[in-house]
């Protein structure tokens, strides 16, 4: 990151954008920033994102957050080739590349046996390209709540786990970049943790949050991961109208940590005609409700505070059904694979990929008659079956070829 460069840039927007920037900042203040024009929309790798990760890792340090991202810092940086096409693979590097992105990490430590990870992604769309759902051409995406609004409740959560009642656990707070990629700044921090994720006891993501609705609807998805979650939300919950889903996957970061075998929730205000639209602005978002939605995410962790570490449980796969596809092989593709094949990140029980035997890890590289050499290619070989088909599996394993047979 080109620090020398940016600081200008930075102390210009700090002094353009707010008259005062004394922490503690408020929701507001900290959307305000995020989803300011001058950023264009953070794009993963671009000069705004950088700027954005540079003030959330200032924030990190003024509320009193040690730095747990590489080499002493609070940014872990990870570096890979953009997808071709929309269902392609992101390649991943170890040296030079197209594009850098970088995932702002600070820790709470105290000296607590378990610890609790919260999450929620800061890069946007920038000006626009194959995420937009924007048909008048390039226009900065600000993204107040795709995902200031979960970034600016990220932080102000970890102010109020300072106090002395929080102090049964550690926080590991993360903004992660690359999510509307892909969800690669999650994904590569679960496979390269900077924290020993056996001592993880659950992770909590912030994910569009601040379009509360008059009915106060809030989806909470994840609630199967763990057999505590329903009893848990319910008790805790004075003013929503609860939408609770049980799937540990979906498209956004609380995947990555649930196939770690982590008990996940996703907090979700829902969606509106804004997204992925450049009206969605700061000046739209349901602040009274984003302080409410953090209100009860603290109930919910004091709620847990002196429990044993949470029992962790599979659930269905709901994200995978697909309409365009009549069947599902049951299996969570790992989209930073380059590569030959598709390899399986995750296994849903009871679906035809598990009843077949295969395994994480696998690389699927047939399936009936049609090699799969890409995602793409894998999609369209399972549009061409039906519920009852039966037909062969060839999986690369190691190094060695395994044949299955799939009942769809």
């Amino acid at each position: 990151m080109a620090k020398k460069i940016l600081f200008p840039f930075i102390l210009f927007l700090l002094l353009g954008c707010k008259q005062e920037m004394k922490p503690p900042l408020s929701i507001e203040d900290d959307v305000a920033f995020l989803a300011n024009d001058v950023l264009k929309g953070r794009e993963t790798g671009s000069p705004g994102e950088e700027v954005a990760a540079e003030y959330i890792q200032q924030r990190f340090q003024d509320i009193g957050l040690s730095p747990k991202g590489n080499l002493g810092t609070y940014f872990q940086t990870f570096t890979f080739t953009p997808k071709i096409d929309p269902h392609g693979q992101v390649q991943f590097v170890n040296g030079d590349s197209t594009i850098t992105g970088t995932n702002v990490i600070g820790f709470l430590d105290n000296n607590a046996d378990k610890t609790i990870v919260i999450g929620a992604h800061y890069d946007h769309l920038g000006m626009g390209g194959s995420g937009s759902l924007y048909t008048e051409g390039e226009a900065v995406h600000n993204g107040a709540d795709d995902n200031a609004s979960g970034v600016a409740i990220l932080l102000q959560l970890a102010l109020e786990v300072q106090k002395e009642n929080y102090q049964e656990n550690n926080f590991l707070f993360i903004a992660f970049s690359g999510e509307e990629m892909g969800l690669l700044g999650s994904n590569y921090f679960t496979k390269n943790s900077t924290i020993d994720l056996s001592k993880v006891n659950y992770m909590l993501n912030l994910d569009m949050v601040g379009r509360l609705r008059e009915n106060k609807t809030l989806s909470i998805t994840g609630t199967g991961t763990s057999p505590i979650w329903n009893q848990v939300l319910n008790a805790t919950n004075t003013d929503f109208k609860l939408v609770l889903g049980e799937s540990g996957v979906g498209p956004s970061d609380h995947t990555s940590f649930y196939l770690q075998n982590i008990p996940v929730l996703h907090f979700f205000s829902g969606q509106h005609e804004d997204y992925h639209k450049p009206s969605d602005d700061s000046d739209k978002l349901n602040y009274q409700g984003m302080r409410q939605i953090q209100e009860y995410i603290e109930a919910v962790i004091l709620e847990l505070n002196n429990s044993s570490k949470l029992a962790f449980r599979k659930t269905k796969n709901e994200s995978e059904e697909v309409p365009m596809f009549k069947v599902a092989l049951g299996v969570m593709p790992d989209y930073l694979f380059d590569g030959k094949g598709m390899r399986i990140d995750g296994i849903t029980d009871d679906r035809p990929a598990a009843m077949a035997g295969l395994q994480k890890g696998d690389v699927v590289i047939q399936l009936g008659d049609s090699l799969v050499t890409d995602m793409m290619s894998y999609m369209r070989a399972l549009s061409s079956f039906e519920k009852g088909n039966t037909t062969k599996v060839i999986v690369d394993r190691k190094g060695e070829k395994i044949n299955a047979e799939i009942t769809f």
